[in-house]
Formats: structure tokens, sequence, C-alpha cells
């Protein structure tokens, strides 16, 4: 993952990389380099994600009607984990090495302790 560190005139929240090209994802849209990836039909096999323009709506609807939300708990985790993770290296002023299977940082011990923190008494058990 990389913060801000983009090619020369790339603007988006997120920019996903990936062997045929690139995904540029922000609240104002979505674009793509080469912008043919957009022109891609998907096939039956491809994954979908379900649509919803509101997000806390659709989180009370799963709750009533015990389906799931746009985002499982799986994904919120990861996606909480990427922002705890940049937050980490800009407080280390450092490269970090990640690995997903372990959630730990691969061969920094410094890095691994900001994983987690004492909790307040309440909270103890």
């Amino acid at each position: 993952m990389l913060h801000n560190t983009f090619e020369e005139g790339i603007k988006a929240d997120c920019v996903f990389e990936g062997t045929k090209g690139m995904l540029l994802v922000s609240r104002g849209g979505i674009s793509t380099r080469p912008s043919s990836i957009l022109e891609e039909p998907l096939i039956e096999s491809d994954q979908r994600v379900m649509a919803s323009s509101n997000h806390h709506q659709n989180w009370m609807d799963a709750i009533r009607s015990g389906s799931n939300c746009i985002c499982t708990a799986e994904i919120g985790h990861r996606s909480a984990a990427i922002c705890h993770l940049g937050n980490i290296g800009y407080r280390l002023g450092r490269e970090l090495s990640w690995d997903p299977i372990l959630e730990q940082f691969k061969n920094d011990a410094d890095a691994n302790k900001l994983l987690s923190r004492e909790p307040r008494d309440q909270w103890k058990i």
C-alpha cells in the first residue's frame, strides 16, 4: 500500500494496482489506467459487490433481515486495519512489511508493539 505516492497526474482516494493496470477510486468517481479496463464487460464468473448508496441504511436493513450487509465483518476488519497500518507507518516514519495471514509485521518488533495497546481498566478482563 502506498499513500499519496502515485505517478504524476494521478489523483484518487485509493489506487489499486494489478497485472492489467490501475483502478483509481474516489468519492467523485472511478477511472482506470489504461482507460480500456472500464470498457471490458464483466463475465459470469467475475466477482461483484452489492450496490449501496447508504451504508448506514444498508447496515440497519441487514440487522432487521438477518442478511449480510454490503461489508462483512471480515471486510470491515481488513478495511480498518489498512488505516491502522498506514498510521503505524507514519508514526515510525519508514516502510513496513505486513503479513496479512499472521496479521503481523515481518521481522519488526517495534511495529508489532503498535498493533495493540494496554486497555483501560474498565475493559480489562
